[in-house]
């Protein structure tokens, strides 16, 4: 089978949506940092709205800051990949051109830096994860001893972290007299613009007060809250697009028909009339961040731990369990909603019921693996802030409070029926030494894990009705396993 190219562009079937812009005439206007899956099934397909909405020069450079797979899967492909819609109801496929070329940072962290000063580019778009901002989760500042930041500051023209490499194009861009650039940051977590932002201003303090003034007066970093489930892309997956395309595409990706894009109206110049494409704009995000951290990401990291720990491999197939599903809505409507102010308008009760719509999509096959991956940056971004609301006022959360022990639990590398499994997780090799050397004991590993400062701050550690709470949670996850304490959190009334 053929490798898909602009040239089978007119062989593919007539219901495959495809580009209706001229491609070759379409400058770079955005760089993309981590062109991963989420980018190109979301930002990347806002953008491709756009131009075959009204043209422009928002064609994209897609940046891999380590590995060359991405760019392996589409540079044989002329950058073309396919989007497929997946429902209960069926699939719909459109092929995106928007992505023009795909760079490897460790490959040639000069050609990022050029492509990043280009007169052409106005916006820098970033999915890096938290653990690529390099902040410290306790204070949100820049973590200056970071190895990476450390090896940025040193060797500024070989930059390997995404900060290092926006703080020396802006500081060519200021030399050079360019314009300013409006940097935003589309990763899941609260007042994301802010911490990039923060971050940025940090780095450039430690090499240019100058650059440091510049970057502010000149740059934006508009928060931003982006909410589309995609899951990793299987070789069936690829298999299934290559029958229906009569192509190879190595690079498409898997997505539901829910997508949402809510934009800080913060820029620092021209960006691309992604209104148009469905993308709202509003003067302040936190809110709707607010709603979608707690809400879906917080059940969903909930749903992750509890599923991994009963050997559950889908969210689809999790939610079908009555004990998680009880859980999740009480998580969701009795604990969540009250910690919540949306615009009188919006119906959190029925965000509530579209959530567990999604999370029932059969067609998504959504592995709870991936979305337990990374939890000692999500936990304190998805559930810790609602439990402090609660604890503010001397009251508790069992729902919540089941979400951070599952993640404690799940941190031991092995679930319920006794097979172990690896950490995916920036403090994997501290989680390891400490559970091997505080061994199975509740009462041995639970002050060791509230010790560790990047997950828990001082004053939480020492709140005791936060321990009790931990404590009474991870002894009934250990006595009745995963979906029995579920149930029993889910029938409870909090007090």
């Amino acid at each position: 089978m053929k490798r898909l190219s602009t040239e089978s562009l007119a062989q593919l079937p007539p219901q495959v949506q495809t580009p209706r812009y001229d491609r070759d005439s379409t400058d770079i206007g955005i760089v993309h940092l981590g062109i991963g899956a989420f980018h190109r099934a979301h930002q990347a397909l806002y953008t491709e709205q756009v131009l075959n909405e009204t043209g422009g020069a928002w064609g994209i450079c897609g940046v891999s800051l380590r590995s060359a797979t991405v760019r392996d899967q589409l540079a044989p492909q002329d950058c073309l990949y396919t989007v497929s819609v997946n429902s209960d109801a069926g699939r719909k496929l459109q092929l995106v051109g928007a992505v023009k070329t795909v760079l490897v940072a460790s490959e040639s962290p000069s050609a990022v830096i050029e492509a990043l000063c280009l007169p052409s580019v106005h916006v820098v778009t970033l999915t890096i994860t938290e653990k690529g901002y390099c902040l410290n989760p306790a204070s949100g500042r820049l973590n200056e001893s970071h190895p990476d930041i450390r090896h940025d500051l040193a060797y500024p023209d070989q930059p390997i972290t995404a900060i290092g490499f926006i703080a020396r194009a802006l500081e060519h861009r200021r030399k050079n007299g360019q314009a300013g650039l409006t940097i935003i940051s589309c990763d899941n977590w609260f007042a994301n613009g802010k911490r990039l932002g923060q971050a940025v201003l940090d780095f450039s303090t430690l090499v240019d007060t100058e650059l440091q003034t510049w970057i502010a007066d000149h740059c934006r970093f508009p928060c931003t809250m982006v909410d589309r489930i995609v899951p990793v892309t299987t070789l069936e997956d690829r298999e299934r697009i290559g029958n229906t395309l009569g192509h190879e595409d190595q690079a498409c990706v898997m997505t539901e028909p829910f997508s949402q894009w809510v934009i800080e109206d913060n820029f620092a110049g021209p960006v691309p009339d992604w209104r148009s494409a469905g993308a709202t704009l509003v003067s302040d995000v936190q809110p709707f961040e607010k709603m979608k951290l707690r809400m879906l990401n917080g059940s969903h990291s909930t749903l992750a731990y509890l599923a991994c720990l009963a050997r559950i491999d889908t969210v689809s197939e999790a939610i079908t369990h009555p004990e998680i599903r009880l859980l999740v809505e009480k998580l969701m409507r009795e604990e969540m909603v009250p910690t919540l102010s949306l615009p009188g308008s919006f119906d959190l009760d029925a965000y509530a019921d579209q959530l567990l719509q999604r999370f029932a999509n059969t067609a998504l096959h959504h592995q709870t693996r991936q979305i337990a991956m990374d939890g000692s940056q999500k936990i304190p971004q998805r559930l810790l802030p609602a439990l402090n609301d609660y604890l503010q006022k001397g009251e508790s959360s069992a729902a919540i409070m089941l979400g951070i022990a599952a993640w404690i639990r799940y941190t031991r590398g092995i679930d319920e029926s006794g097979i172990r499994y690896q950490l995916d997780d920036p403090l994997s090799e501290q989680l390891e030494i400490l559970h091997e050397a505080c061994g199975p004991d509740v009462e041995s590993y639970l002050p060791a894990i509230l010790g560790i400062s990047e997950v828990f701050d001082v004053e939480l550690k020492n709140n005791l009705l936060f321990s009790k709470g931990l404590r009474e949670a991870l002894d009934t996850l250990e006595s009745l396993g995963a979906l029995a304490t579920a149930r029993l959190v889910g029938d409870k009334t909090n007090g």
